[in-house]
């Protein structure tokens, strides 16, 4: 990822990723609507779907992640939780891209059992590891059924939607790569102009 144009697109799309989380984040919340984390969620593995369309390199996801989590702790009281979800959610879903995405047979396949494990494995590991590392109060108290619930219910229809989601992210991030491809100049200022307005929306919201 040397290519400073792919860290232009990395921030652009950890930066849609960061205000989906800071304002659908709020309005979903704040309306009372059940099981907002999967709606985030499936917007944040369309979102990483579409980086890796663009840059399919490993690293790439977590740095979107990364990058999301910034932007969220830059506009927002930071909410550390939401944060650890974000972060681990990108990572794994760059692990099981690169480990997955590695072979180019069967793509439609590849990219769905991407989607299907990366979600898995970021419920997982945020599930373990805000209940047994962190020892977050609530988790604790919540114990076992929590966590059971929050990956096998909530993980089980993000992992699901990602089936579809991802490979169609995927084949969206490889059409905007082509036009780029064509129209760099363009794509470039576009893709500048984009981070900055979300940037500047976003610390319009403190």
């Amino acid at each position: 990822m040397k290519d400073p144009k792919n860290w232009l697109w990395l921030l652009l799309f950890g930066s849609l990723w960061g205000m989906s989380e800071l304002w659908g984040g709020d309005f979903l919340y704040n309306s009372g609507i059940s099981h907002a984390s999967i709606w985030l969620s499936g917007f944040a593995v369309f979102i990483l779907a579409v980086g890796r369309g663009v840059v399919n390199k490993p690293g790439s996801s977590t740095a979107i992640g990364a990058l999301a989590l910034l932007f969220k702790l830059a506009g927002a009281a930071p909410f550390y939780c939401h944060l650890l979800a974000i972060v681990l959610f990108g990572a794994s879903f760059d692990l099981a891209a690169s480990l997955i995405l590695k072979r180019t047979d069967k793509p439609l396949l590849r990219r769905g059992l991407t989607g299907f494990l990366g979600s898995y494995v970021g419920y997982a590991s945020f599930a373990l590891f805000i209940t047994y590392i962190i020892r977050y109060e609530p988790w604790v108290d919540g114990g076992l059924p929590r966590i059971l619930n929050y990956i096998f219910v909530s993980g089980t229809v993000t992992a699901v939607a990602a089936v579809f989601l991802v490979p169609l992210g995927f084949r969206v991030g490889a059409d905007a790569d082509k036009v780029t491809a064509r129209r760099p100049g363009w794509t470039t200022a576009a893709a500048a102009f984009v981070v900055i307005v979300l940037w500047a929306l976003g610390q319009a919201t403190k």
